[in-house]
């Protein structure tokens, strides 16, 4: 084996903690392998002969790609401020894959995910990379261009943020489906009351429907969700359980083709977020396929 397979192999160790800062990060599965590739690729063409901590290099690595992804999103203003669904990892319901399993460590559901869209890229990345990967705030203080004290403050503002707004999900499965499922049958139904029913009062609805008139939109409270809800009964879609961000979902097909995947969070027996991926765009990139194995 020469130093270049070596060097892979080494690589190889990393991807999966990578691909896991990178997707916190960005929101995006498909970004997140750019990124990894990325840092790949500088990799192979660096002289890391005197790296101790080659694990610590490529986190600093991704962490300044993933940073410089999320500013050049900015700058061309494509990454809508509200709402934004992140690209969900979907799973089939009995079972996950198991490279999701390393990438949804410390349950990354898309209401976190959702939350940490909204931080600005210096609280991301600082609370990604020391509340979720233990990374010490004198090497994230360089990559963010602030003091260790300043990094510090960041990853502080970032985590009063998630606690307030990232609703936890109850952990039991079986008992979120049955909420999602009594969901479905009312919205299928045309049932008000049966929406209204299964919905906390100050439940929270994102749903990105891709470019045009009606692109992506914020609902909130029962009353507004189980009406919009309402209008979903004159849709033939066809529903199929999943397992989304490690929590009760759901994707809904339209003529044999997916045309949405749904997040649920429930917490205390009631639907409290639902995020709902429709931009056809953004649904091609989603691995859906798994669902059929």
């Amino acid at each position: 084996m020469d130093e270049q397979e070596r060097l892979a192999e080494r690589f190889e160790e990393h991807r999966p903690r990578l691909r896991a800062v990178a997707y916190r990060m960005l929101g995006s599965l498909a970004e997140a392998d750019d990124a990894v590739q990325d840092a790949w690729l500088r990799l192979s063409r660096a002289d890391v002969s005197d790296v101790e901590n080659l694990g610590g290099w490529l986190n600093t690595v991704v962490a300044r790609l993933a940073l410089n992804m999320i500013r050049s999103r900015r700058a061309r203003r494509e990454e809508p401020w509200s709402p934004y669904v992140p690209e969900p990892v979907v799973d089939r319901p009995d079972r996950s894959e198991p490279e999701h399993e390393a990438l949804l460590a410390d349950s990354v559901g898309l209401a976190l995910l959702v939350v940490l869209q909204m931080l600005t890229p210096a609280e991301r990345l600082a609370f990604v990379l020391h509340d979720m990967f233990a990374v010490p705030f004198e090497e994230i203080a360089p990559i963010v261009e602030r003091s260790p004290q300043a990094a510090r403050q960041l990853a502080s503002r970032a985590r009063r943020r998630v606690r307030a707004t990232a609703p936890v999900p109850d952990a039991d499965l079986t008992a979120q489906r049955q909420v999602i499922d009594a969901f479905i049958a009312a919205a299928r139904d045309g049932d008000f009351d049966g929406l209204v029913a299964v919905l906390d009062p100050d439940v929270v609805l994102r749903a990105d429907r891709g470019a045009g008139p009606v692109g992506a939109r914020e609902t909130r409270g029962a009353q507004a969700v189980a009406g919009q809800a309402q209008g979903y009964s004159r849709l033939d879609l066809v529903h199929r359980p999943a397992v989304i961000n490690g929590a009760a979902g759901v994707i809904t097909m339209r003529d044999g083709q997916p045309f949405a995947v749904m997040g649920v969070t429930v917490r205390g027996g009631k639907i409290v977020e639902i995020d709902i991926l429709a931009d056809p765009e953004r649904l091609a990139r989603l691995d859906l396929a798994v669902l059929d194995r």
